[in-house]
C-alpha cells in the first residue's frame, strides 16, 4: 500500500503569498508531476505555462518602464536574469516554498524540495493559478512583490546564468589573471560530490560543491564574480 507524503497545508501558503487561490487549483500549482503519477490527479505543468507567459509580460513592462534610456539588448538581458531559474528559486526560498510541494518518492528521496528547477517552476504555476482564479490585476500584483526585490541585484542573476562566462569577462575588464579551477571529489561512486576552488593570480576568491564537476565550478565561479564586484 502506497502511502501519502506529509507536506505543508497549501491553505497555509495563502497567507504568504497574500492570494486567496481555489484549493483545488493551488493544490495543482504544488503537485509535480512524480506525486501524480503515484498518487494520480493533475500537476502544475499547464500552470506553469500559463505563469511563465504572465512572468514574461510583468517584467518585461516593468523593466520597460523603469529604464527609459536603456537599450533593448540591455533590457533583454535584464529580462533573462530576472526570470531564470536561479533568480525564481531563490523567490521559492524566500518564502519557504519547499515542504509546500507534493513530490513523488522518488524526487524525496534526491531533495526535489530544493532542487532549483522544482522551485522556479511552482513559482511560475503559482502565478498562473493565481491568474485565472483571480485576473490578471492580481497576477501582476503577486509577480512584482515576488519580482520587485530581485530588481537591485539583478547584475547577480545574469551572472548566475553563465558564471563562468561572466567571471572570465569581469576579469578581462579588470586586466587581472583568468579564473583557474582545481576540483576535487567526495563521497561514494553513486553520490559522488565534487568540490571546486577557483584561483586568479594565485589567490582562493570562491568554492563550490556540485554533483558534477561542470556544476561545481560553476558555483564556485559564482562565487567568485561576488567576491570581485563586493570589491
Amino acid at each position: 500500500m502506497t502511502t501519502t507524503p506529509a507536506f505543508r497545508d497549501p491553505a497555509e501558503l495563502a497567507g504568504v503569498i497574500g492570494v486567496e487561490i481555489p484549493a483545488d487549483l493551488l493544490e495543482q500549482a504544488l503537485t509535480h508531476r512524480s506525486f501524480a503519477y503515484e498518487h494520480g490527479g493533475g500537476h502544475y505543468e499547464r500552470l506553469e505555462f500559463l505563469g511563465d507567459a504572465v512572468l514574461q509580460q510583468v517584467v518585461t513592462i516593468e523593466l520597460f518602464e523603469r529604464f527609459a534610456d536603456m537599450p533593448e539588448g540591455d533590457l533583454a538581458k535584464r529580462r533573462a536574469a530576472l526570470v531564470s531559474t536561479v533568480a525564481l528559486a531563490e523567490i521559492a526560498r524566500r518564502i519557504e516554498l519547499g515542504p509546500f510541494i507534493r513530490l513523488g518518492n522518488g524526487e524525496i528521496s534526491t531533495g526535489g524540495a530544493e532542487k532549483s528547477s522544482i522551485l522556479a517552476d511552482v513559482v511560475e504555476a503559482i502565478i498562473g493559478a493565481t491568474y485565472l482564479s483571480v485576473g490578471q490585476e492580481a497576477a501582476t500584483t503577486l509577480t512584482l512583490r515576488l519580482v520587485t526585490p530581485l530588481f537591485e541585484d539583478v547584475d547577480r542573476f545574469g551572472a548566475s546564468m553563465e558564471p563562468k562566462t561572466e567571471l572570465q569577462e569581469l576579469c578581462d575588464r579588470r586586466g587581472i589573471g583568468k579564473p583557474v579551477y582545481s576540483i576535487a571529489s567526495a563521497g561514494p561512486d553513486h553520490a559522488r560530490r565534487f568540490i571546486a576552488t577557483v584561483t586568479i593570480d594565485d589567490v582562493a576568491y570562491g568554492s563550490g560543491e556540485g554533483t558534477s564537476k561542470k556544476a561545481a565550478e560553476g558555483v564556485a565561479a559564482l562565487a567568485a564574480w561576488t567576491a570581485l564586484t563586493a570589491k
